[in-house]
Order: C-alpha cells, then sequence, then structure tokens
C-alpha cells in the first residue's frame, strides 16, 4: 500500500528544485538521500522519482530529484503527489499514535454501536487533526481527540465517537 507523504507545490530556483508540502511525520525517512518515491501527476500518469538532496525552507521542504534536472521540467510536476510504501515505516511505539493510512477506511460509529459513516482522511490543522468522515449524504469533520473519539480499534476496523450535541447535526 502506497501513501501521500507530500505533494508538490511549486518548482525552485533554476537547477529542478521542487518545494514540497510535507504530509508525513518522518520527512527525515521519506526524504533521505537515495530514497525512491512514486510520482503520480493529475493525470493519472506516475513515475518513480530517486531523492538526491532533501533542505527545510520557510515551512517546507526543498527536495531535489535525479530525474528532474532542470526548472522546465521541475514546473511539469507541479501538483503531484509524492507516495511511499507503508511496509518500511517504523513501529508508533505509541499505543495512542497512528498513521493516517490506517485509520483512513475505518467504520466510524457511535457508542451504542450505530454506525454514522468511513473515516475518509485526516487532516492535519494547526489545532491539531480532524477525521473527515464520509456519510451517505455528507462529510463531517471530526476533532481527533480522546474525549471525543475515545476508541480507535485498527484490528476491529473501526474508531467509535462520542461526540457533543450537535457535532454531526446537518448544516
Amino acid at each position: 500500500m502506497d501513501v501521500v507523504v507530500g505533494r508538490v507545490a511549486k518548482a525552485h530556483g533554476i537547477s529542478g528544485e521542487l518545494a514540497v508540502d510535507v504530509r508525513t511525520d518522518s520527512p527525515e525517512l521519506r526524504f533521505a538521500h537515495g530514497s525512491a518515491l512514486v510520482g503520480k501527476l493529475r493525470d493519472g500518469t506516475s513515475r518513480t522519482l530517486t531523492v538526491a538532496a532533501a533542505r527545510n525552507h520557510s515551512g517546507r521542504l526543498l527536495v531535489r530529484f535525479e530525474e528532474v534536472l532542470t526548472r522546465d521540467v521541475a514546473e511539469t510536476l507541479r501538483g503531484m503527489l509524492l507516495l511511499a510504501g507503508t511496509e518500511d515505516l517504523p513501529p508508533t511505539g505509541d499505543p495512542d499514535e497512528f498513521y493516517d493510512h490506517q485509520l483512513e477506511g475505518l467504520r466510524a460509529e457511535l457508542l451504542d454501536g450505530t454506525e454514522i459513516g468511513t473515516v475518509l482522511e485526516i487532516v492535519h490543522g494547526p489545532g491539531g487533526e480532524l477525521l473527515v468522515i464520509r456519510r451517505e449524504a455528507d462529510e463531517v469533520l471530526v476533532p481527533f481527540v480522546r474525549q471525543i473519539v475515545p476508541t480507535v480499534d485498527v484490528a476491529g476496523g473501526r474508531v467509535v465517537l462520542d461526540p457533543p450535541e450537535g457535532l454531526l447535526d446537518a448544516d
């Protein structure tokens, strides 16, 4: 299984360097020299890219790939998703810590077992993480905090919610 570890925001400089919005807790591992990533373009095509160098810059990671040698080539990669395999992820070491891909697709249910939807994705915001729950007619954002999500049962394929009044109401 592949997970998104970054998205190309734009070209940087004249030598093919790319500004990448990081979507991984382990950028030092995912973007280490020699790491291979799969780049998926908006049109669905993909290609393998090998990290030549990476450095932090203004809240983004500047990455040079061996296969991208000019700014012109880098410009064609704007918006590309960078994917990596989950098989080589280190264990989190904390039973209350999860990788996004472990939560995506889990059934979301209330304390009484009523199913309300499926975890579509995790949004990492400045105020904390939010679960995006897809319901039949819409999507709802749920703060990923213990008071509202008291149980995460990855093996059982579910997250249990105890939402405050009004959180799940349709607008």
